[in-house]
């Protein structure tokens, strides 16, 4: 199999086929032992050339970015940081000697101690599910009361956790290390969510996006391989328009994108396609047709081609 570098290639066919075999197993596993030195196994294979065109591969999923309250969106894309260093700079902190660390609510010194920086207290319940409520103390601030007197624009650093993304957008549009990564999340369609929401109650789609803002903030190389594995499992159209924009445009940087994908919507805006198959388990395995999407929609023996060429409204070949 051929994926063409600095393309957004979609892997097609049924299930069963052995789409993540190569792309997940094989393709990424080898690449990630190649590029980034993980110690993985991967699928046998004879040979995968061209990897000393690529500097790293990267799989975005749906997992969760984090399983603690603690981790959320500022701590996932770097934001939390220079919003720290921000607040730790401003004429007040300086004047009682607050270093960034105080405005963490992970280490001693500025955060709630009745409930550790959680801003949550766990009560464990026998046989049930442990319950959480609000801390007496802070009232969910996470910060004790001398941090959050230090205040910028007539917020505290609790005011600006509770924000939403584009309220914070707004408000620090002055300070570019915290607006360019604001403005990632934006450019993903996660305009909504607070910036220090807890990771553990974002979606499946929303986890996914705010990986893929980590890595539009980045400096682009163009040389990094993203893999996704259906990406678009439960997501809502305009969600699915919203990725595709994102993913074209780490293509449009240079990059290389190759995506697992059942979806004709997906489908229809690659580049290249690669279609296994022609059915699943062992009647799979096989690189059934590979080309623009008219070219798969051309071949008789393609399933997916079939329902392209209805979508792409090109006459069907396999009924002539």
């Amino acid at each position: 199999a051929e994926f063409p570098l600095g393309k957004f290639v979609c892997v097609t066919g049924v299930s069963g086929g052995g789409k993540s075999t190569l792309t997940i197993e094989t393709l990424f596993k080898t690449a990630s032992m190649a590029l980034n030195g993980a110690r993985q196994t991967p699928a046998p294979c004879e040979t995968i050339k061209g990897l000393e065109h690529l500097d790293k591969v990267i799989d975005i999923d749906q997992r969760p970015i984090g399983r603690t309250p603690r981790s959320n969106p500022a701590t996932y894309t770097g934001a939390f940081t220079p919003i720290r260093d921000w607040f730790a700079g401003l004429p007040e902190a300086k004047a009682r000697g607050y270093a960034p660390g105080r405005f963490s609510f992970n280490v001693k010194g500025g955060r709630c101690e009745a409930c550790q920086g959680d801003g949550l207290i766990k009560i464990e319940m026998h046989f049930l599910p442990d319950v959480y409520v609000t801390c007496e103390t802070c009232k969910g601030a996470r910060y004790n009361r001398e941090t959050l007197e230090i205040k910028f624009r007539g917020k505290s650093i609790a005011d600006v956790l509770d924000m939403t993304v584009e309220d914070a957008r707004e408000f620090f549009k002055a300070v570019p290390a915290i607006r360019d990564k604001m403005e990632a999340l934006h450019r993903v369609g996660l305009d909504y969510i607070k910036v220090g929401q807890q990771a553990t109650t974002l979606s499946g789609g929303e986890a996914q996006r705010v990986k893929l803002s980590k890595e539009l903030s980045k400096r682009s190389t163009g040389r990094t391989l993203y893999i996704l594995d259906e990406p678009t499992t439960g997501l809502h159209f305009e969600d699915v328009r919203k990725l595709l924009e994102v993913l074209h445009e780490l293509v449009e940087q240079g990059n290389t994108v190759i995506v697992i994908e059942h979806n004709l919507d997906v489908i229809k805006t690659a580049d290249w396609i690669i279609d296994i198959g022609p059915e699943g388990g062992d009647g799979g395995g096989e690189i059934v047709a590979v080309g623009t999407p008219e070219d798969v929609a051309k071949e008789p023996e393609s399933h997916t081609g079939h329902y392209l060429a209805e979508m792409l409204g090109l006459a069907k070949v396999a009924a002539e």
